[in-house]
């Protein structure tokens, strides 16, 4: 897939045309030109909103806290049609006739709506169902929601009446996926029936929609709320459990013998495009799956060698391979109770915070927590994941940590891991978005996983500029991490492009990795329900970093890299070639200070 050229000029870095009278025909051009792409972003916003009641809790919204999204086919059909319409309002406007500033949120915003039309004809809406997430994990969305007046329950209470709606529409896309062969793979649909059985309980009290239940607000009456928890109970017992045992059926007989048996993306119809789709939509660039395969295998080759001399730093006797599977298993790497882990996380994270002002002037102001992953879901999600907070500041980012099995969760990882998902990475990147507060909202919010990912593994690193790094076994986690991502590049193109079966992957990270096999097998099940996403980490800090050392080339001794870093956030989430531009044009700035100075 080619991209669309964006020909920004970011107005952080560049100066603005000469102002023009108010009542002259160019102003009167600009001005109706600004109006209209900033109608056309409250209006798409707003829509976004409204059809996604699951995104407007996400962004802190509380209007649509009673309702599901419809996933009913033909609110699909209307959701694109819609989307088709409002990229035609776009190319109605034009862009010429607006600020730098105004020219790179067109650009931001075609780039997206393009690619969003362009993808509706692969039909992801048959697959509503991963083994990381679906109707059958619908009470995630109560991590989201605050819960601190009688109406929050209420609203909760609907939303378990009309759950089985939800399910008999996401059975419906089910069935038309049969019907069309898009089939998910079967190694991972085999995950799901555990999941729908655990929303099977006999007690409605032990159903996890009832935890927000569990603890209430002493504001609330105390008879209000045992009103609330046996309407609660009702609707637990006599509409979500009977949905699910319904849908469990349905998946067991009906769907799951009819997973296909291959993994690759290209298998799915029209699959070979499928994939470069998602190869550019994730990174940003036109780069080929066999261009970003060989990038991954010359970084493998990188980090091993960093690897080594890790290994005879520390003085261990034997190779590579054994010292990977010393770091897998020796007891001293690893905590055994969940409690032990969870304030082990919390430490390390204050033990980062107070380091940040050593690389960046602006600090965000939103807050952030660390919390464990719920127990439904650990099994078989990621290592940790970041949930930023809401956009006004009613809700703050937290750090979700997988504190399942915590003898398989390596101390060595938790430095690396951390600067990665809370600061300076996620955390920063997100709420520094959400306090641009000249920028549109889908601006503010918008997430291009390159640079997002790229961002967060480039944060790994910045641990060694903050003085963090003064241990040889977090030093090997930091590598054990970059390669991490580096192997992801290989396999992920291997499995989708080149015909790798689900196992050699495997054995290709367990060969050039420390991770545990817990890890690295809920990795590759995630590159195969999720095809391209992982390659957007790699590619986007290989960008960032060549960027640092441009700026540090460019600028001598008046680089600071405290700097960089506020220049990098400056933009929010953009594509990696508008970073570029941006940075580039930062750089000639401060040039012309440096020069303007002597």
């Amino acid at each position: 897939m080619r991209r669309t050229v964006l020909l920004v000029a970011l107005a952080a870095c560049l100066p603005y045309p000469p102002a023009f009278a108010a009542d002259t025909p160019v102003a009167a051009a600009r001005n109706e030109a600004a109006a209209a792409l900033h109608r056309l972003f409250d209006s798409e916003w707003e829509r976004g909103l409204r059809e996604s009641p699951e995104n407007a809790a996400y962004q802190g919204d509380r209007r649509f806290d009673d309702r599901w999204s419809d996933m009913s086919l033909a609110a699909i059909e209307r959701r694109e049609a819609a989307d088709r319409e409002a990229l035609a309002a776009l190319r109605r406007i034009d862009r010429a006739a607006l600020s730098p500033a105004d020219q790179l949120n067109y650009d931001t915003f075609a780039w997206l709506q393009e690619r969003t039309v362009a993808r509706q004809k692969f039909r992801e809406y048959l697959q509503p169902v991963g083994h990381q997430g679906g109707v059958q994990t619908a009470d995630g969305i109560a991590e989201l929601l605050p819960f601190a007046n009688a109406q929050d329950y209420r609203n909760w209470i609907a939303r378990l009446d009309a759950l089985p709606a939800l399910v008999q529409q996401t059975t419906t896309l089910m069935r038309a996926g049969l019907a069309a062969g898009s089939m998910p793979p079967k190694v991972l649909m085999q995950r799901v029936p555990g999941q729908i059985a655990a929303q099977v309980v006999e007690d409605p009290a032990r159903s996890p929609f009832y935890k927000p239940l569990l603890k209430m607000p002493e504001s609330i009456p105390a008879a209000e709320q045992e009103a609330l928890r046996m309407q609660a109970r009702d609707a637990i017992a006599g509409k979500v459990v009977p949905a699910y045992r319904e849908f469990g059926r349905f998946f067991d007989q009906d769907y799951l013998p009819h997973a296909r048996d291959s993994i690759a993306a290209t298998d799915l119809p029209d699959g070979p495009a499928y994939y470069d789709f998602l190869a550019g939509w994730y990174t940003t660039t036109d780069l080929t799956a066999e261009q970003i395969h060989q990038i991954g295998l010359k970084e493998v080759a990188r980090i091993r060698a960093e690897m080594e001399k890790i290994r005879q730093e520390v003085g261990f006797k034997g190779d590579l391979q054994a010292f990977f599977q010393h770091l897998r298993t020796d007891p001293k790497f690893f905590y055994q109770e969940p409690a032990e882990l969870l304030e082990a996380y919390q430490a390390m994270s204050k033990r980062i915070d107070p380091e940040l002002v050593k690389v960046f002037r602006t600090i965000p102001r939103l807050p952030y927590g660390v919390r464990p992953i719920p127990d439904n879901i650990a099994p078989d999600t990621t290592t940790a994941y970041y949930q930023p907070g809401a956009v006004d500041g009613s809700r703050a980012g937290f750090y979700y940590v997988n504190l399942y099995k915590p003898e398989v969760r390596p101390k060595w990882e938790m430095l690396a891991l951390s600067l990665h998902e809370a600061v300076p990475g996620h955390h920063f990147q997100f709420a520094r978005g959400a306090e641009l507060p000249d920028l549109p909202m889908f601006r503010r919010t918008a997430y291009f996983v390159a640079y997002g990912e790229g961002w967060g593994l480039y944060a790994e690193r910045l641990g060694y500029d903050m003085g963090l790094y003064d241990d040889p076994y977090d030093r090997m986690g930091q590598l054990a991490y970059d390669m991490w991502r580096a192997v992801r590049l290989v396999v992920d193109t291997g499995m989708h492009a080149k015909g790798w079966s689900r196992q050699q992957a495997i054995d290709f990270f367990m060969d050039n990795s420390p991770k545990t096999e817990q890890d690295v097998v809920n990795e590759i099940d995630r590159y195969i329900a999720w095809p391209g996403q992982a390659l957007a980490y790699k590619i986007g800090q290989l960008r960032i970093s060549a960027l640092r050392e441009e700026a540090a080339r460019e600028l001598g001794p008046a680089f600071d890299v405290r700097d960089f870093h506020d220049a990098v956030l400056d933009t929010g989430s953009v594509p990696l070639e508008t970073l570029e531009a941006h940075i580039r044009s930062w750089i000639a700035t401060q040039k012309a200070v440096k020069a303007k100075a002597t």
